[in-house]
């Protein structure tokens, strides 16, 4: 693509140098920010080479470019970072939150307090998070009062006041839950021990905390001090049951970032998780909304630098998916293949799965029109079709033995049911028991009608069964020169397997999609819809052939002995109280009289 004579003179002074670089618009504002390892040959790139339909619109808009040089790649990609964060370009993915996250503060004061904010001041006071789970976060906070007795009033606790004689204990100390600091009785000594303990444990370092509380607890023990020792040893009991609750892999994995990534068409799913001791003490999901069709590998880089940066991580491990090349110096890269950390990353994946299938719940429930829109592409890409697949339907036939013979066609619009347009159909032109010409002829009959009628065809046909089924579907679309203009699939059911015609080897859909979703939905509704109906066919049939012999034995009075007894055999057979029980005296002799005569 050949760019204009004005920024040919800027294309040719950007140096080959590590840096960011900003693209303007005609009115001055930054509509892309991107970071290089050399400035001048990744710019260059999207003048020269054959691009995607949105970089091309990228492209046109560009007025102006800037560029910063930086001294390595690690100071681009936090620089480029930031300029994203401040300036929310057009064309940039933007990670940011609509919530402000809590964190757990050590409050800078005597005696310090232990509690949630979603104020980060910078008073001197120790910030740990943010959370992304206020349930992991409120769990922490519980295990912390539950093994050591800190403070929860605001009381300056100076020493001068302390002395003074200000403050009373309150129904706090009088429980259990504070030893009472500010009436002097408890020295800041052993409450600085606690918030150090504390300190540990919101960092998940619990299994040195274990260690240390072991250590007291034996010193305790030597030294007669039995009750103290006991206290330690509940605490124990409550930090291992914690810790055995919390623990997913080995202790010995510790420190650790998990990021991994679904990537889809328009939008890729990120989960980040902190693992430290084995524990998960971090997790957090993201939604990222693809602005130039970015690749995997840049989502993710700018993702781990940003979450890192949020959650003020200095993990010296990242366990991934897949390798990247833009990471600070000092980093270990590690891409599992099995074992332990194999299974955390599938643990990141199965959040990553969740936060997804959550997200468009909720958003189906408030915009149900575009979660259709949604479900309906994906089912267009997943069977290659050329167009929408607005209006469905599927097709199923039943019989017994080769009697009754009935078909069902149900139709789904915008991926939901339309029952309105669901439609029976008795087979009149096939004797005995074949599916495949009952197939054909009910097809047959569905779309010449339509034809007839001048009414709009379905995009999709789906066939409850495999080739045989589907082959005679085709033969009906091509007597009514509708093959090739109308997508026609069979799914079989043992496998789910989806045939096309005239190719031998079926496709699978992945069977947690949403578009084998839809297709089984559709052939179960054909199912029961033509169940139903063959049902109702073969009772009233049976019915008609065995009790209209039997003078003054009416359709009600057979439908009673059938839905009691389940067969005209156990009808016959039934003693007299057992017949009058459900149809009566009268009618019991009439039975009778009509069996008595045509014993055998």
């Amino acid at each position: 693509m050949s760019t204009t004579q004005h920024l040919q003179p800027i294309l040719a002074s950007i140096p080959h140098a590590p840096g960011v670089y900003q693209y303007l618009d005609e009115q001055g504002k930054v509509i892309y920010v991107g970071k290089a390892k050399d400035l001048r040959k990744r710019v260059a790139s999207y003048f020269v080479k054959e691009q995607t339909g949105k970089v091309r619109v990228l492209v046109r808009r560009i007025h102006d470019i800037r560029v910063i040089v930086v001294g390595s790649e690690s100071e681009a990609l936090l620089l480029e970072n930031t300029l994203i964060k401040d300036l929310q370009p057009r064309y940039n993915i933007l990670l940011k939150d609509d919530k402000t996250y809590p964190w757990i503060c050590i409050k800078k004061e005597a005696f310090p307090r232990v509690f949630s904010t979603r104020n980060h001041v910078n008073d001197g006071s120790e910030y740990f998070g943010p959370y992304a789970s206020g349930r992991m976060m409120k769990t922490l906070l519980e295990l912390i009062r539950q093994l050591y007795p800190i403070r929860n009033c605001s009381l300056n606790l100076s020493e001068q006041a302390i002395r003074k004689g200000n403050y009373k204990v309150c129904l706090e100390f009088h429980i259990g839950n504070c030893k009472g600091p500010c009436e002097g009785l408890q020295d800041q000594a052993e409450y600085e021990r606690m918030i150090a303990e504390i300190r540990q444990i919101i960092k998940g370092n619990i299994q040195g905390v274990l260690r240390e509380m072991k250590a007291g607890m034996m010193g305790y023990a030597e030294s007669m001090e039995f009750e103290k020792a006991q206290q330690i040893k509940e605490k124990l009991q409550v930090l291992e049951n914690y810790k055995s609750k919390s623990t997913v892999v080995n202790d010995n994995i510790s420190n650790v970032d998990v990021f991994s990534l679904l990537d889809e068409p328009d939008v890729a799913w990120v989960n980040y998780i902190k693992v430290v001791e084995g524990a998960v003490i971090q997790s957090h999901s993201l939604e990222v909304k693809k602005k130039l069709d970015e690749t995997p590998e840049e989502i993710l880089t700018l993702v781990i630098h940003s979450l890192r940066q949020r959650f003020d991580s200095r993990s010296p491990e990242l366990i991934l998916p897949f390798s990247i090349d833009d990471l600070p110096a000092g980093i270990k890269m590690t891409i599992p293949q099995k074992g332990e950390k194999k299974q955390l990353l599938e643990l990141s994946e199965n959040n990553a799965r969740h936060f997804k299938l959550e997200t468009e719940k909720q958003r189906s429930l408030v915009d149900p029109e575009r979660h259709q829109k949604r479900i309906l592409q994906q089912l267009q890409k997943d069977l290659r079709m050329e167009v929408q697949p607005d209006v469905i339907e599927c097709f199923d036939n039943s019989n017994f033995q080769g009697d009754y013979a009935v078909a069902a066609m149900v139709q789904f619009k915008n991926a939901r049911p339309n029952k309105s347009e669901y439609r029976h159909f008795n087979i009149k032109t096939v004797e005995g028991p074949n599916d495949f010409a009952s197939m054909e002829e009910i097809i047959e009959r569905r779309y010449s009608r339509l034809i007839k009628e001048s009414k709009p065809l379905p995009q999709l046909i789906v066939i409850d069964g495999g080739k045989g089924q589907l082959s005679a579907a085709v033969k009906s679309l091509e007597k009514l020169g509708l093959r090739g203009k109308i997508t026609i699939i069979g799914i079989a059911k043992r496998l789910e397997e989806i045939y096309y015609p005239g190719d031998s080897i079926p496709i699978y859909i992945d069977k947690k999609s949403e578009s084998l979703k839809v297709i089984q939905f559709l052939r179960d509704e054909a199912h029961r819809f033509g169940i139903t109906h063959h049902r109702k066919k073969f009772e009233k049939g049976f019915i008609s052939s065995e009790f209209s012999k039997i003078k003054g034995i009416g359709e009600n009075t057979a439908q009673k002995l059938l839905l009691h007894f389940k067969s005209f055999k156990k009808v016959s057979e039934a003693s007299d109280e057992a017949l009058a029980s459900v149809v009566g005296q009268a009618k019991t002799k009439i039975l009778r009289t009509y069996f008595d005569q045509n014993k055998n």
